[in-house]
């Protein structure tokens, strides 16, 4: 038992540390990397929760897949940090607003969950007990079943995302050359080939 309360301690604390320097993080790439971090802490808890499912799923999509995704694409945007600053400080009560309309619903979230009329019986109704079916099983009616159409809107948000990033990293930079596909495709000889009169001795 004491080995567990250390160890959630200490997945806690570094989960809580990565993502306040995830936000304070004067480096875009670095910021990426506390986000593995805390996605790799976080996984930590659920394994201590018995949510081993759930704790892959955190490693092989999110570490795997989208947090490095965010790595190249905030490498290959060319992030010009003087820009970001300045842009920080004008957008500071924009996102002041936003953060503290997200912790509104997620209070009110909490507080429903914990102390509605209905509370109890929510709880209770969220999975079946341990002792009926494994964890993944649980999962799986809950996702597949249950909320069908909001794990298939998750998906599309995801998809949307990745698209987005790709088209970021598409757009033409001055000084940035770039391959037309297209143009040498479909280009001519005369285009490609230029005929020089040489003379002797000259060379090319």
């Amino acid at each position: 038992m004491a080995i567990a309360a250390l160890a959630f301690y200490v997945f806690a604390a570094v989960a809580v540390a990565s993502g306040l320097m995830v936000t304070l993080a004067r480096n875009p790439v670095h910021s990426v990397l506390w986000l593995i971090l805390a996605f790799f802490s976080t996984a930590g808890l659920f394994v201590l929760l018995g949510a081993e499912f759930v704790a892959m799923l955190l490693v092989i999509v999110y570490v795997g897949a989208v947090a490095v995704l965010f790595l190249f694409v905030v490498m290959m945007l060319d992030v010009d940090f003087a820009a970001l600053k300045s842009g920080f400080v004008e957008n500071m009560p924009f996102g002041l607003l936003i953060g503290a309309v997200l912790l509104t619903e997620i209070v009110l979230a909490v507080g429903v969950w914990q102390f509605g009329d209905a509370a109890v019986a929510s709880r209770a109704a969220v999975s079946p007990t341990p002792d009926e079916v494994s964890n993944t099983v649980a999962l799986g009616r809950l996702i597949y079943d249950d909320y069908l159409h909001l794990f298939q809107l998750a998906g599309m948000v995801l998809f949307v995302a990745m698209v987005g990033a790709i088209v970021l990293t598409l757009r033409k930079r001055e000084g940035v050359k770039r391959q037309d596909v297209l143009a040498q495709m479909y280009r001519t000889r005369e285009q490609s080939v230029e005929l020089r009169d040489v003379k002797p001795g000259q060379g090319v």
